[in-house]
C-alpha cells in the first residue's frame, strides 16, 4: 500500500512537472511569435495606463492596445495574474505600467518575459512618500505623458510613428493643461486650507490645490474600522476647523454618513479614475467632474 502511494505520488509530481514546463513552452512560443505581422502591440496594466496610452497612440496603424485587467478593477495592489494575463503579455512588446508599487506582480513578469519592454510611467515623476496613485495630480499625469511617450518611440522599430506619438501626446497635454487653466481659481484660492482624506490617492489632489492634509484613513473593501479611529478622526476635525471630507462612494460611504452625523463637515466622493469606460476623454471628465465638486464644497 506504502509502495503504491509513492508510485502514486511520484507519477503525480512528474504530470505537474510536464505541465509546467508544457505551459513555459507555449508562453515563450507565444512571445516568439508576437509581432511577427509587424504589428507592435502594447499592453497597460490597469485602466488610468490605458487611457494614457490611448491617446498617445490613437489610430496609429500598425500599433495594437490591449488592458491587462478588466476596467472596473480598480488599482493593482492584490491583483494576481490571470492564465489570461499571461497569454496576453505573451503576445506584448511593450507593457506600460504606472509603477511605484502598484503593480506588485511586476517581478513575475519580468523573470517570465525578461525581453519585454516595460514603460514605467512614474519614472519621472516625484511621488509622495509611499504613494504612487500619482496619475491623481493633473501635473504628474502630464509627466506620466510624457514619459509614455518617450518609452514608445523607443519602443517601436518604425520610425514613422514617432511623429504621431508626438502630436497625440502634445494635443492630449494641451487638453491636459487647459483643465489646469479652467480651474486656476480652485487651485489659487485652497491654498493652506485643511483637509481630510478617505483614500490616499487624493493625497495628490490635495497636493495640487495646496491643501494642508491633517489626516488620512485609508478606505478599501479590507478595511476595518475601529470605535478609536473614528473619535480620533472626529477629534482632528473638530480641532483643525476641517470643512471638507474627500472620499471614495465605493469604499467610503458608510464612514462618510458616521462622519456628517457627528460632526460639522461635508464629505465629497471623488473619482479616483481607475474605473470606467475606455473613452480616450475619461480622465478629463472625470477630473473635471472632482474640481467642479471641490469647488462647490469649498464655496
Amino acid at each position: 500500500m506504502i509502495k503504491n502511494k509513492y508510485v502514486f505520488t511520484a507519477i503525480l509530481l512528474a504530470v505537474i512537472l510536464l505541465a509546467g514546463l508544457g505551459l513555459t513552452s507555449f508562453y515563450m512560443k507565444q512571445q516568439d511569435e508576437a509581432g511577427e505581422d509587424g504589428t507592435l502591440t502594447v499592453v497597460t496594466s490597469f485602466y488610468p495606463m490605458y487611457v494614457a496610452a490611448e491617446n498617445i497612440i490613437g489610430d496609429c496603424e500598425g500599433v495594437s492596445l490591449e488592458n491587462l485587467s478588466e476596467p472596473q478593477t480598480g488599482c493593482l495592489h492584490d491583483y494576481q495574474l490571470t492564465t489570461e494575463d499571461m497569454r496576453l503579455l505573451a503576445t506584448a512588446d511593450v507593457f506600460i505600467i504606472n509603477g511605484g508599487g502598484i503593480e506588485s506582480f511586476l517581478s513575475e513578469v519580468a523573470e517570465q518575459y525578461p525581453d519585454l519592454v516595460v514603460i514605467d510611467a512614474c519614472e519621472e515623476t516625484e511621488l509622495l512618500d509611499d504613494n504612487a496613485h500619482a496619475w491623481m495630480s493633473i501635473g504628474r499625469y502630464m509627466t506620466q505623458i510624457e514619459t509614455i511617450c518617450a518609452g514608445l518611440i523607443n519602443a517601436d522599430p518604425e520610425a514613422a510613428h514617432e511623429e504621431i506619438y508626438r502630436e497625440n501626446a502634445d494635443r492630449y497635454l494641451s487638453d491636459l493643461q487647459a483643465l489646469r487653466d479652467e480651474y486656476a481659481d480652485v487651485f489659487g484660492e485652497l491654498d493652506g486650507q485643511p483637509a481630510v482624506l478617505f483614500h490616499e490617492a487624493y493625497e495628490y489632489l490635495a497636493d495640487d490645490l495646496g491643501l494642508e492634509v491633517v489626516g488620512i484613513m485609508d478606505l478599501d473593501e479590507e478595511r476595518q474600522v475601529s470605535a478609536g479611529e473614528v473619535a480620533d478622526i472626529l477629534s482632528v476635525i473638530a480641532e483643525e476647523e476641517v470643512p471638507v471630507i474627500f472620499a471614495e462612494e465605493l469604499y467610503g460611504k458608510d464612514m462618510g454618513d458616521t462622519v456628517e452625523a457627528e460632526a460639522d463637515v461635508s464629505v465629497i466622493y471623488l473619482d479616483t479614475l481607475t474605473r470606467g469606460d475606455y473613452d480616450a476623454d475619461s480622465y478629463l471628465d472625470g477630473m473635471r467632474a472632482n474640481l467642479e465638486l471641490i469647488r462647490e464644497a469649498y464655496q
